[in-house]
């Protein structure tokens, strides 16, 4: 895909949404909630420009409905919302996810539970994000953590979802969400946005849940020779019902293992004076800003301090996690909520001592707060 490289000064939000069109997206579905609204703005107003569709729904349990339909008619679909409406999306995320319809959640983290501080930042849906939905299944979710980042990992968003066939999280926080930085749109680092894999198999035969090796069920769009079928129940290659137990099985683990087997592709993480490090940093989002200046100034104090920032939150990077921890002989992991992330970094890596920064009061961690934790570790 060409792209004109444009330089501008935008918000996170009006990235994300820049982002998506430039992705293909053609129809959003959303309503508005603090700190998301302005996503639903801008579509409402650019998608017409762009021959597209916005639609406001009554509530976000029928956003999440509509984006599926939209993406089993063949549009590349997305939504927008944050905490107390992404709850209400979690059972239609698990319909994308049985009914393998590719879509992209954009979920605006604030401050809960319920509504909670409705203007305030937080990080605090990184469970629900992997585990707000029932059943055993699989998720991706991106973490950006600067306006340029809300462009690109939106484009990247697409292109996973369209790849797997599966929803894929946009997992911003407010602070992100708000923040006002220059971006390049258009720039290098944007992969451009596949399309599903299509049908190319004999008219009239098509399997709308036949997969290839990679797990990954080819696409016909509706209206041609091929009568495509998206069912919730338990269904095998047809998209008929079938409730036994070995189609379960292998419908279950093909669902977890097509996005599992491609984990190390997606999982996206940076590293940021690691090499040497005796305390390693862990974060994401808003907080990898305030984490990389920590370390800068431990390093002025003598203290080998190094940051890994997480890009991809789901799957989880296991990989990276365990290599950098690995060096190091202490770990700080600081994040807007009361551990989540600390949890998964404790369970891969076993050695090191980690020491969480928490912070669920509506505010962002400064830089000194995550400083004076890698000093703590050496005490």
């Amino acid at each position: 895909m060409t792209q004109v490289r444009d330089t501008r000064y935008m918000q996170g939000n009006e990235a994300i949404a820049e982002g998506a069109f430039a992705a293909g997206a053609r129809f959003f579905a959303g309503y508005p909630i603090t700190p998301s609204s302005e996503i639903a703005e801008i579509c409402s107003r650019r998608l017409l420009e762009l021959g597209g569709v916005y639609m406001q729904m009554e509530d976000e349990i029928a956003s999440m409905g509509a984006i599926i339909g939209a993406s089993f008619a063949g549009v590349k679909a997305f939504t927008a919302t944050s905490g107390p409406g992404f709850s209400l999306m979690q059972e239609n995320i698990g319909l994308a996810i049985m009914t393998e319809m590719p879509c992209v959640i954009v979920n605006i983290q604030r401050s809960g539970p319920s509504t909670g501080l409705a203007t305030k930042p937080a990080q605090a849906d990184v469970m629900q994000a992997r585990w707000g939905t029932h059943g055993d299944h699989a998720i991706i979710a991106l973490c950006p953590t600067s306006v340029q980042d809300c462009y690109d990992l939106t484009i990247t968003a697409f292109d996973y979802a369209e790849r797997f066939r599966s929803p894929v999280v946009l997992l911003a926080d407010e602070i992100v969400g708000h923040m006002r930085e220059r971006v390049v749109l258009g720039a290098p680092t944007a992969q451009a946005a596949t399309r599903r894999k299509p049908y190319d198999g004999e008219p009239g035969k098509y399997m709308p849940y036949l997969a290839g090796d990679d797990g990954v069920p080819s696409f016909a769009p509706p209206g041609l020779a091929d009568l495509g079928r998206a069912n919730s129940s338990m269904h095998d290659e047809t998209g008929f019902a079938n409730n036994t137990p070995d189609n379960a099985t292998r419908v279950i683990r093909r669902l977890y293992d097509k996005v599992y087997r491609a984990a190390g592709e997606i999982c996206l993480t940076r590293e940021y004076m690691t090499g040497d490090c005796d305390v390693a940093v862990v974060s994401f989002g808003a907080t990898a800003r305030a984490a990389r200046a920590a370390a800068m100034a431990a390093r002025e104090e003598g203290i080998k301090a190094g940051c890994l920032t997480i890009v991809t939150m789901w799957p989880f990077p296991d990989v990276a996690v365990t290599r950098v921890c690995g060096r190091a002989k202490a770990i700080v992991v600081p994040e807007m909520n009361l551990g989540q992330v600390a949890g998964e970094v404790r369970r891969v890596s076993c050695g090191p001592r980690i020491v969480g920064v928490n912070k669920v009061n509506g505010e962002g961690i400064r830089p000194v707060e995550i400083l004076e934790a890698i000093r703590g570790t050496l005490s």
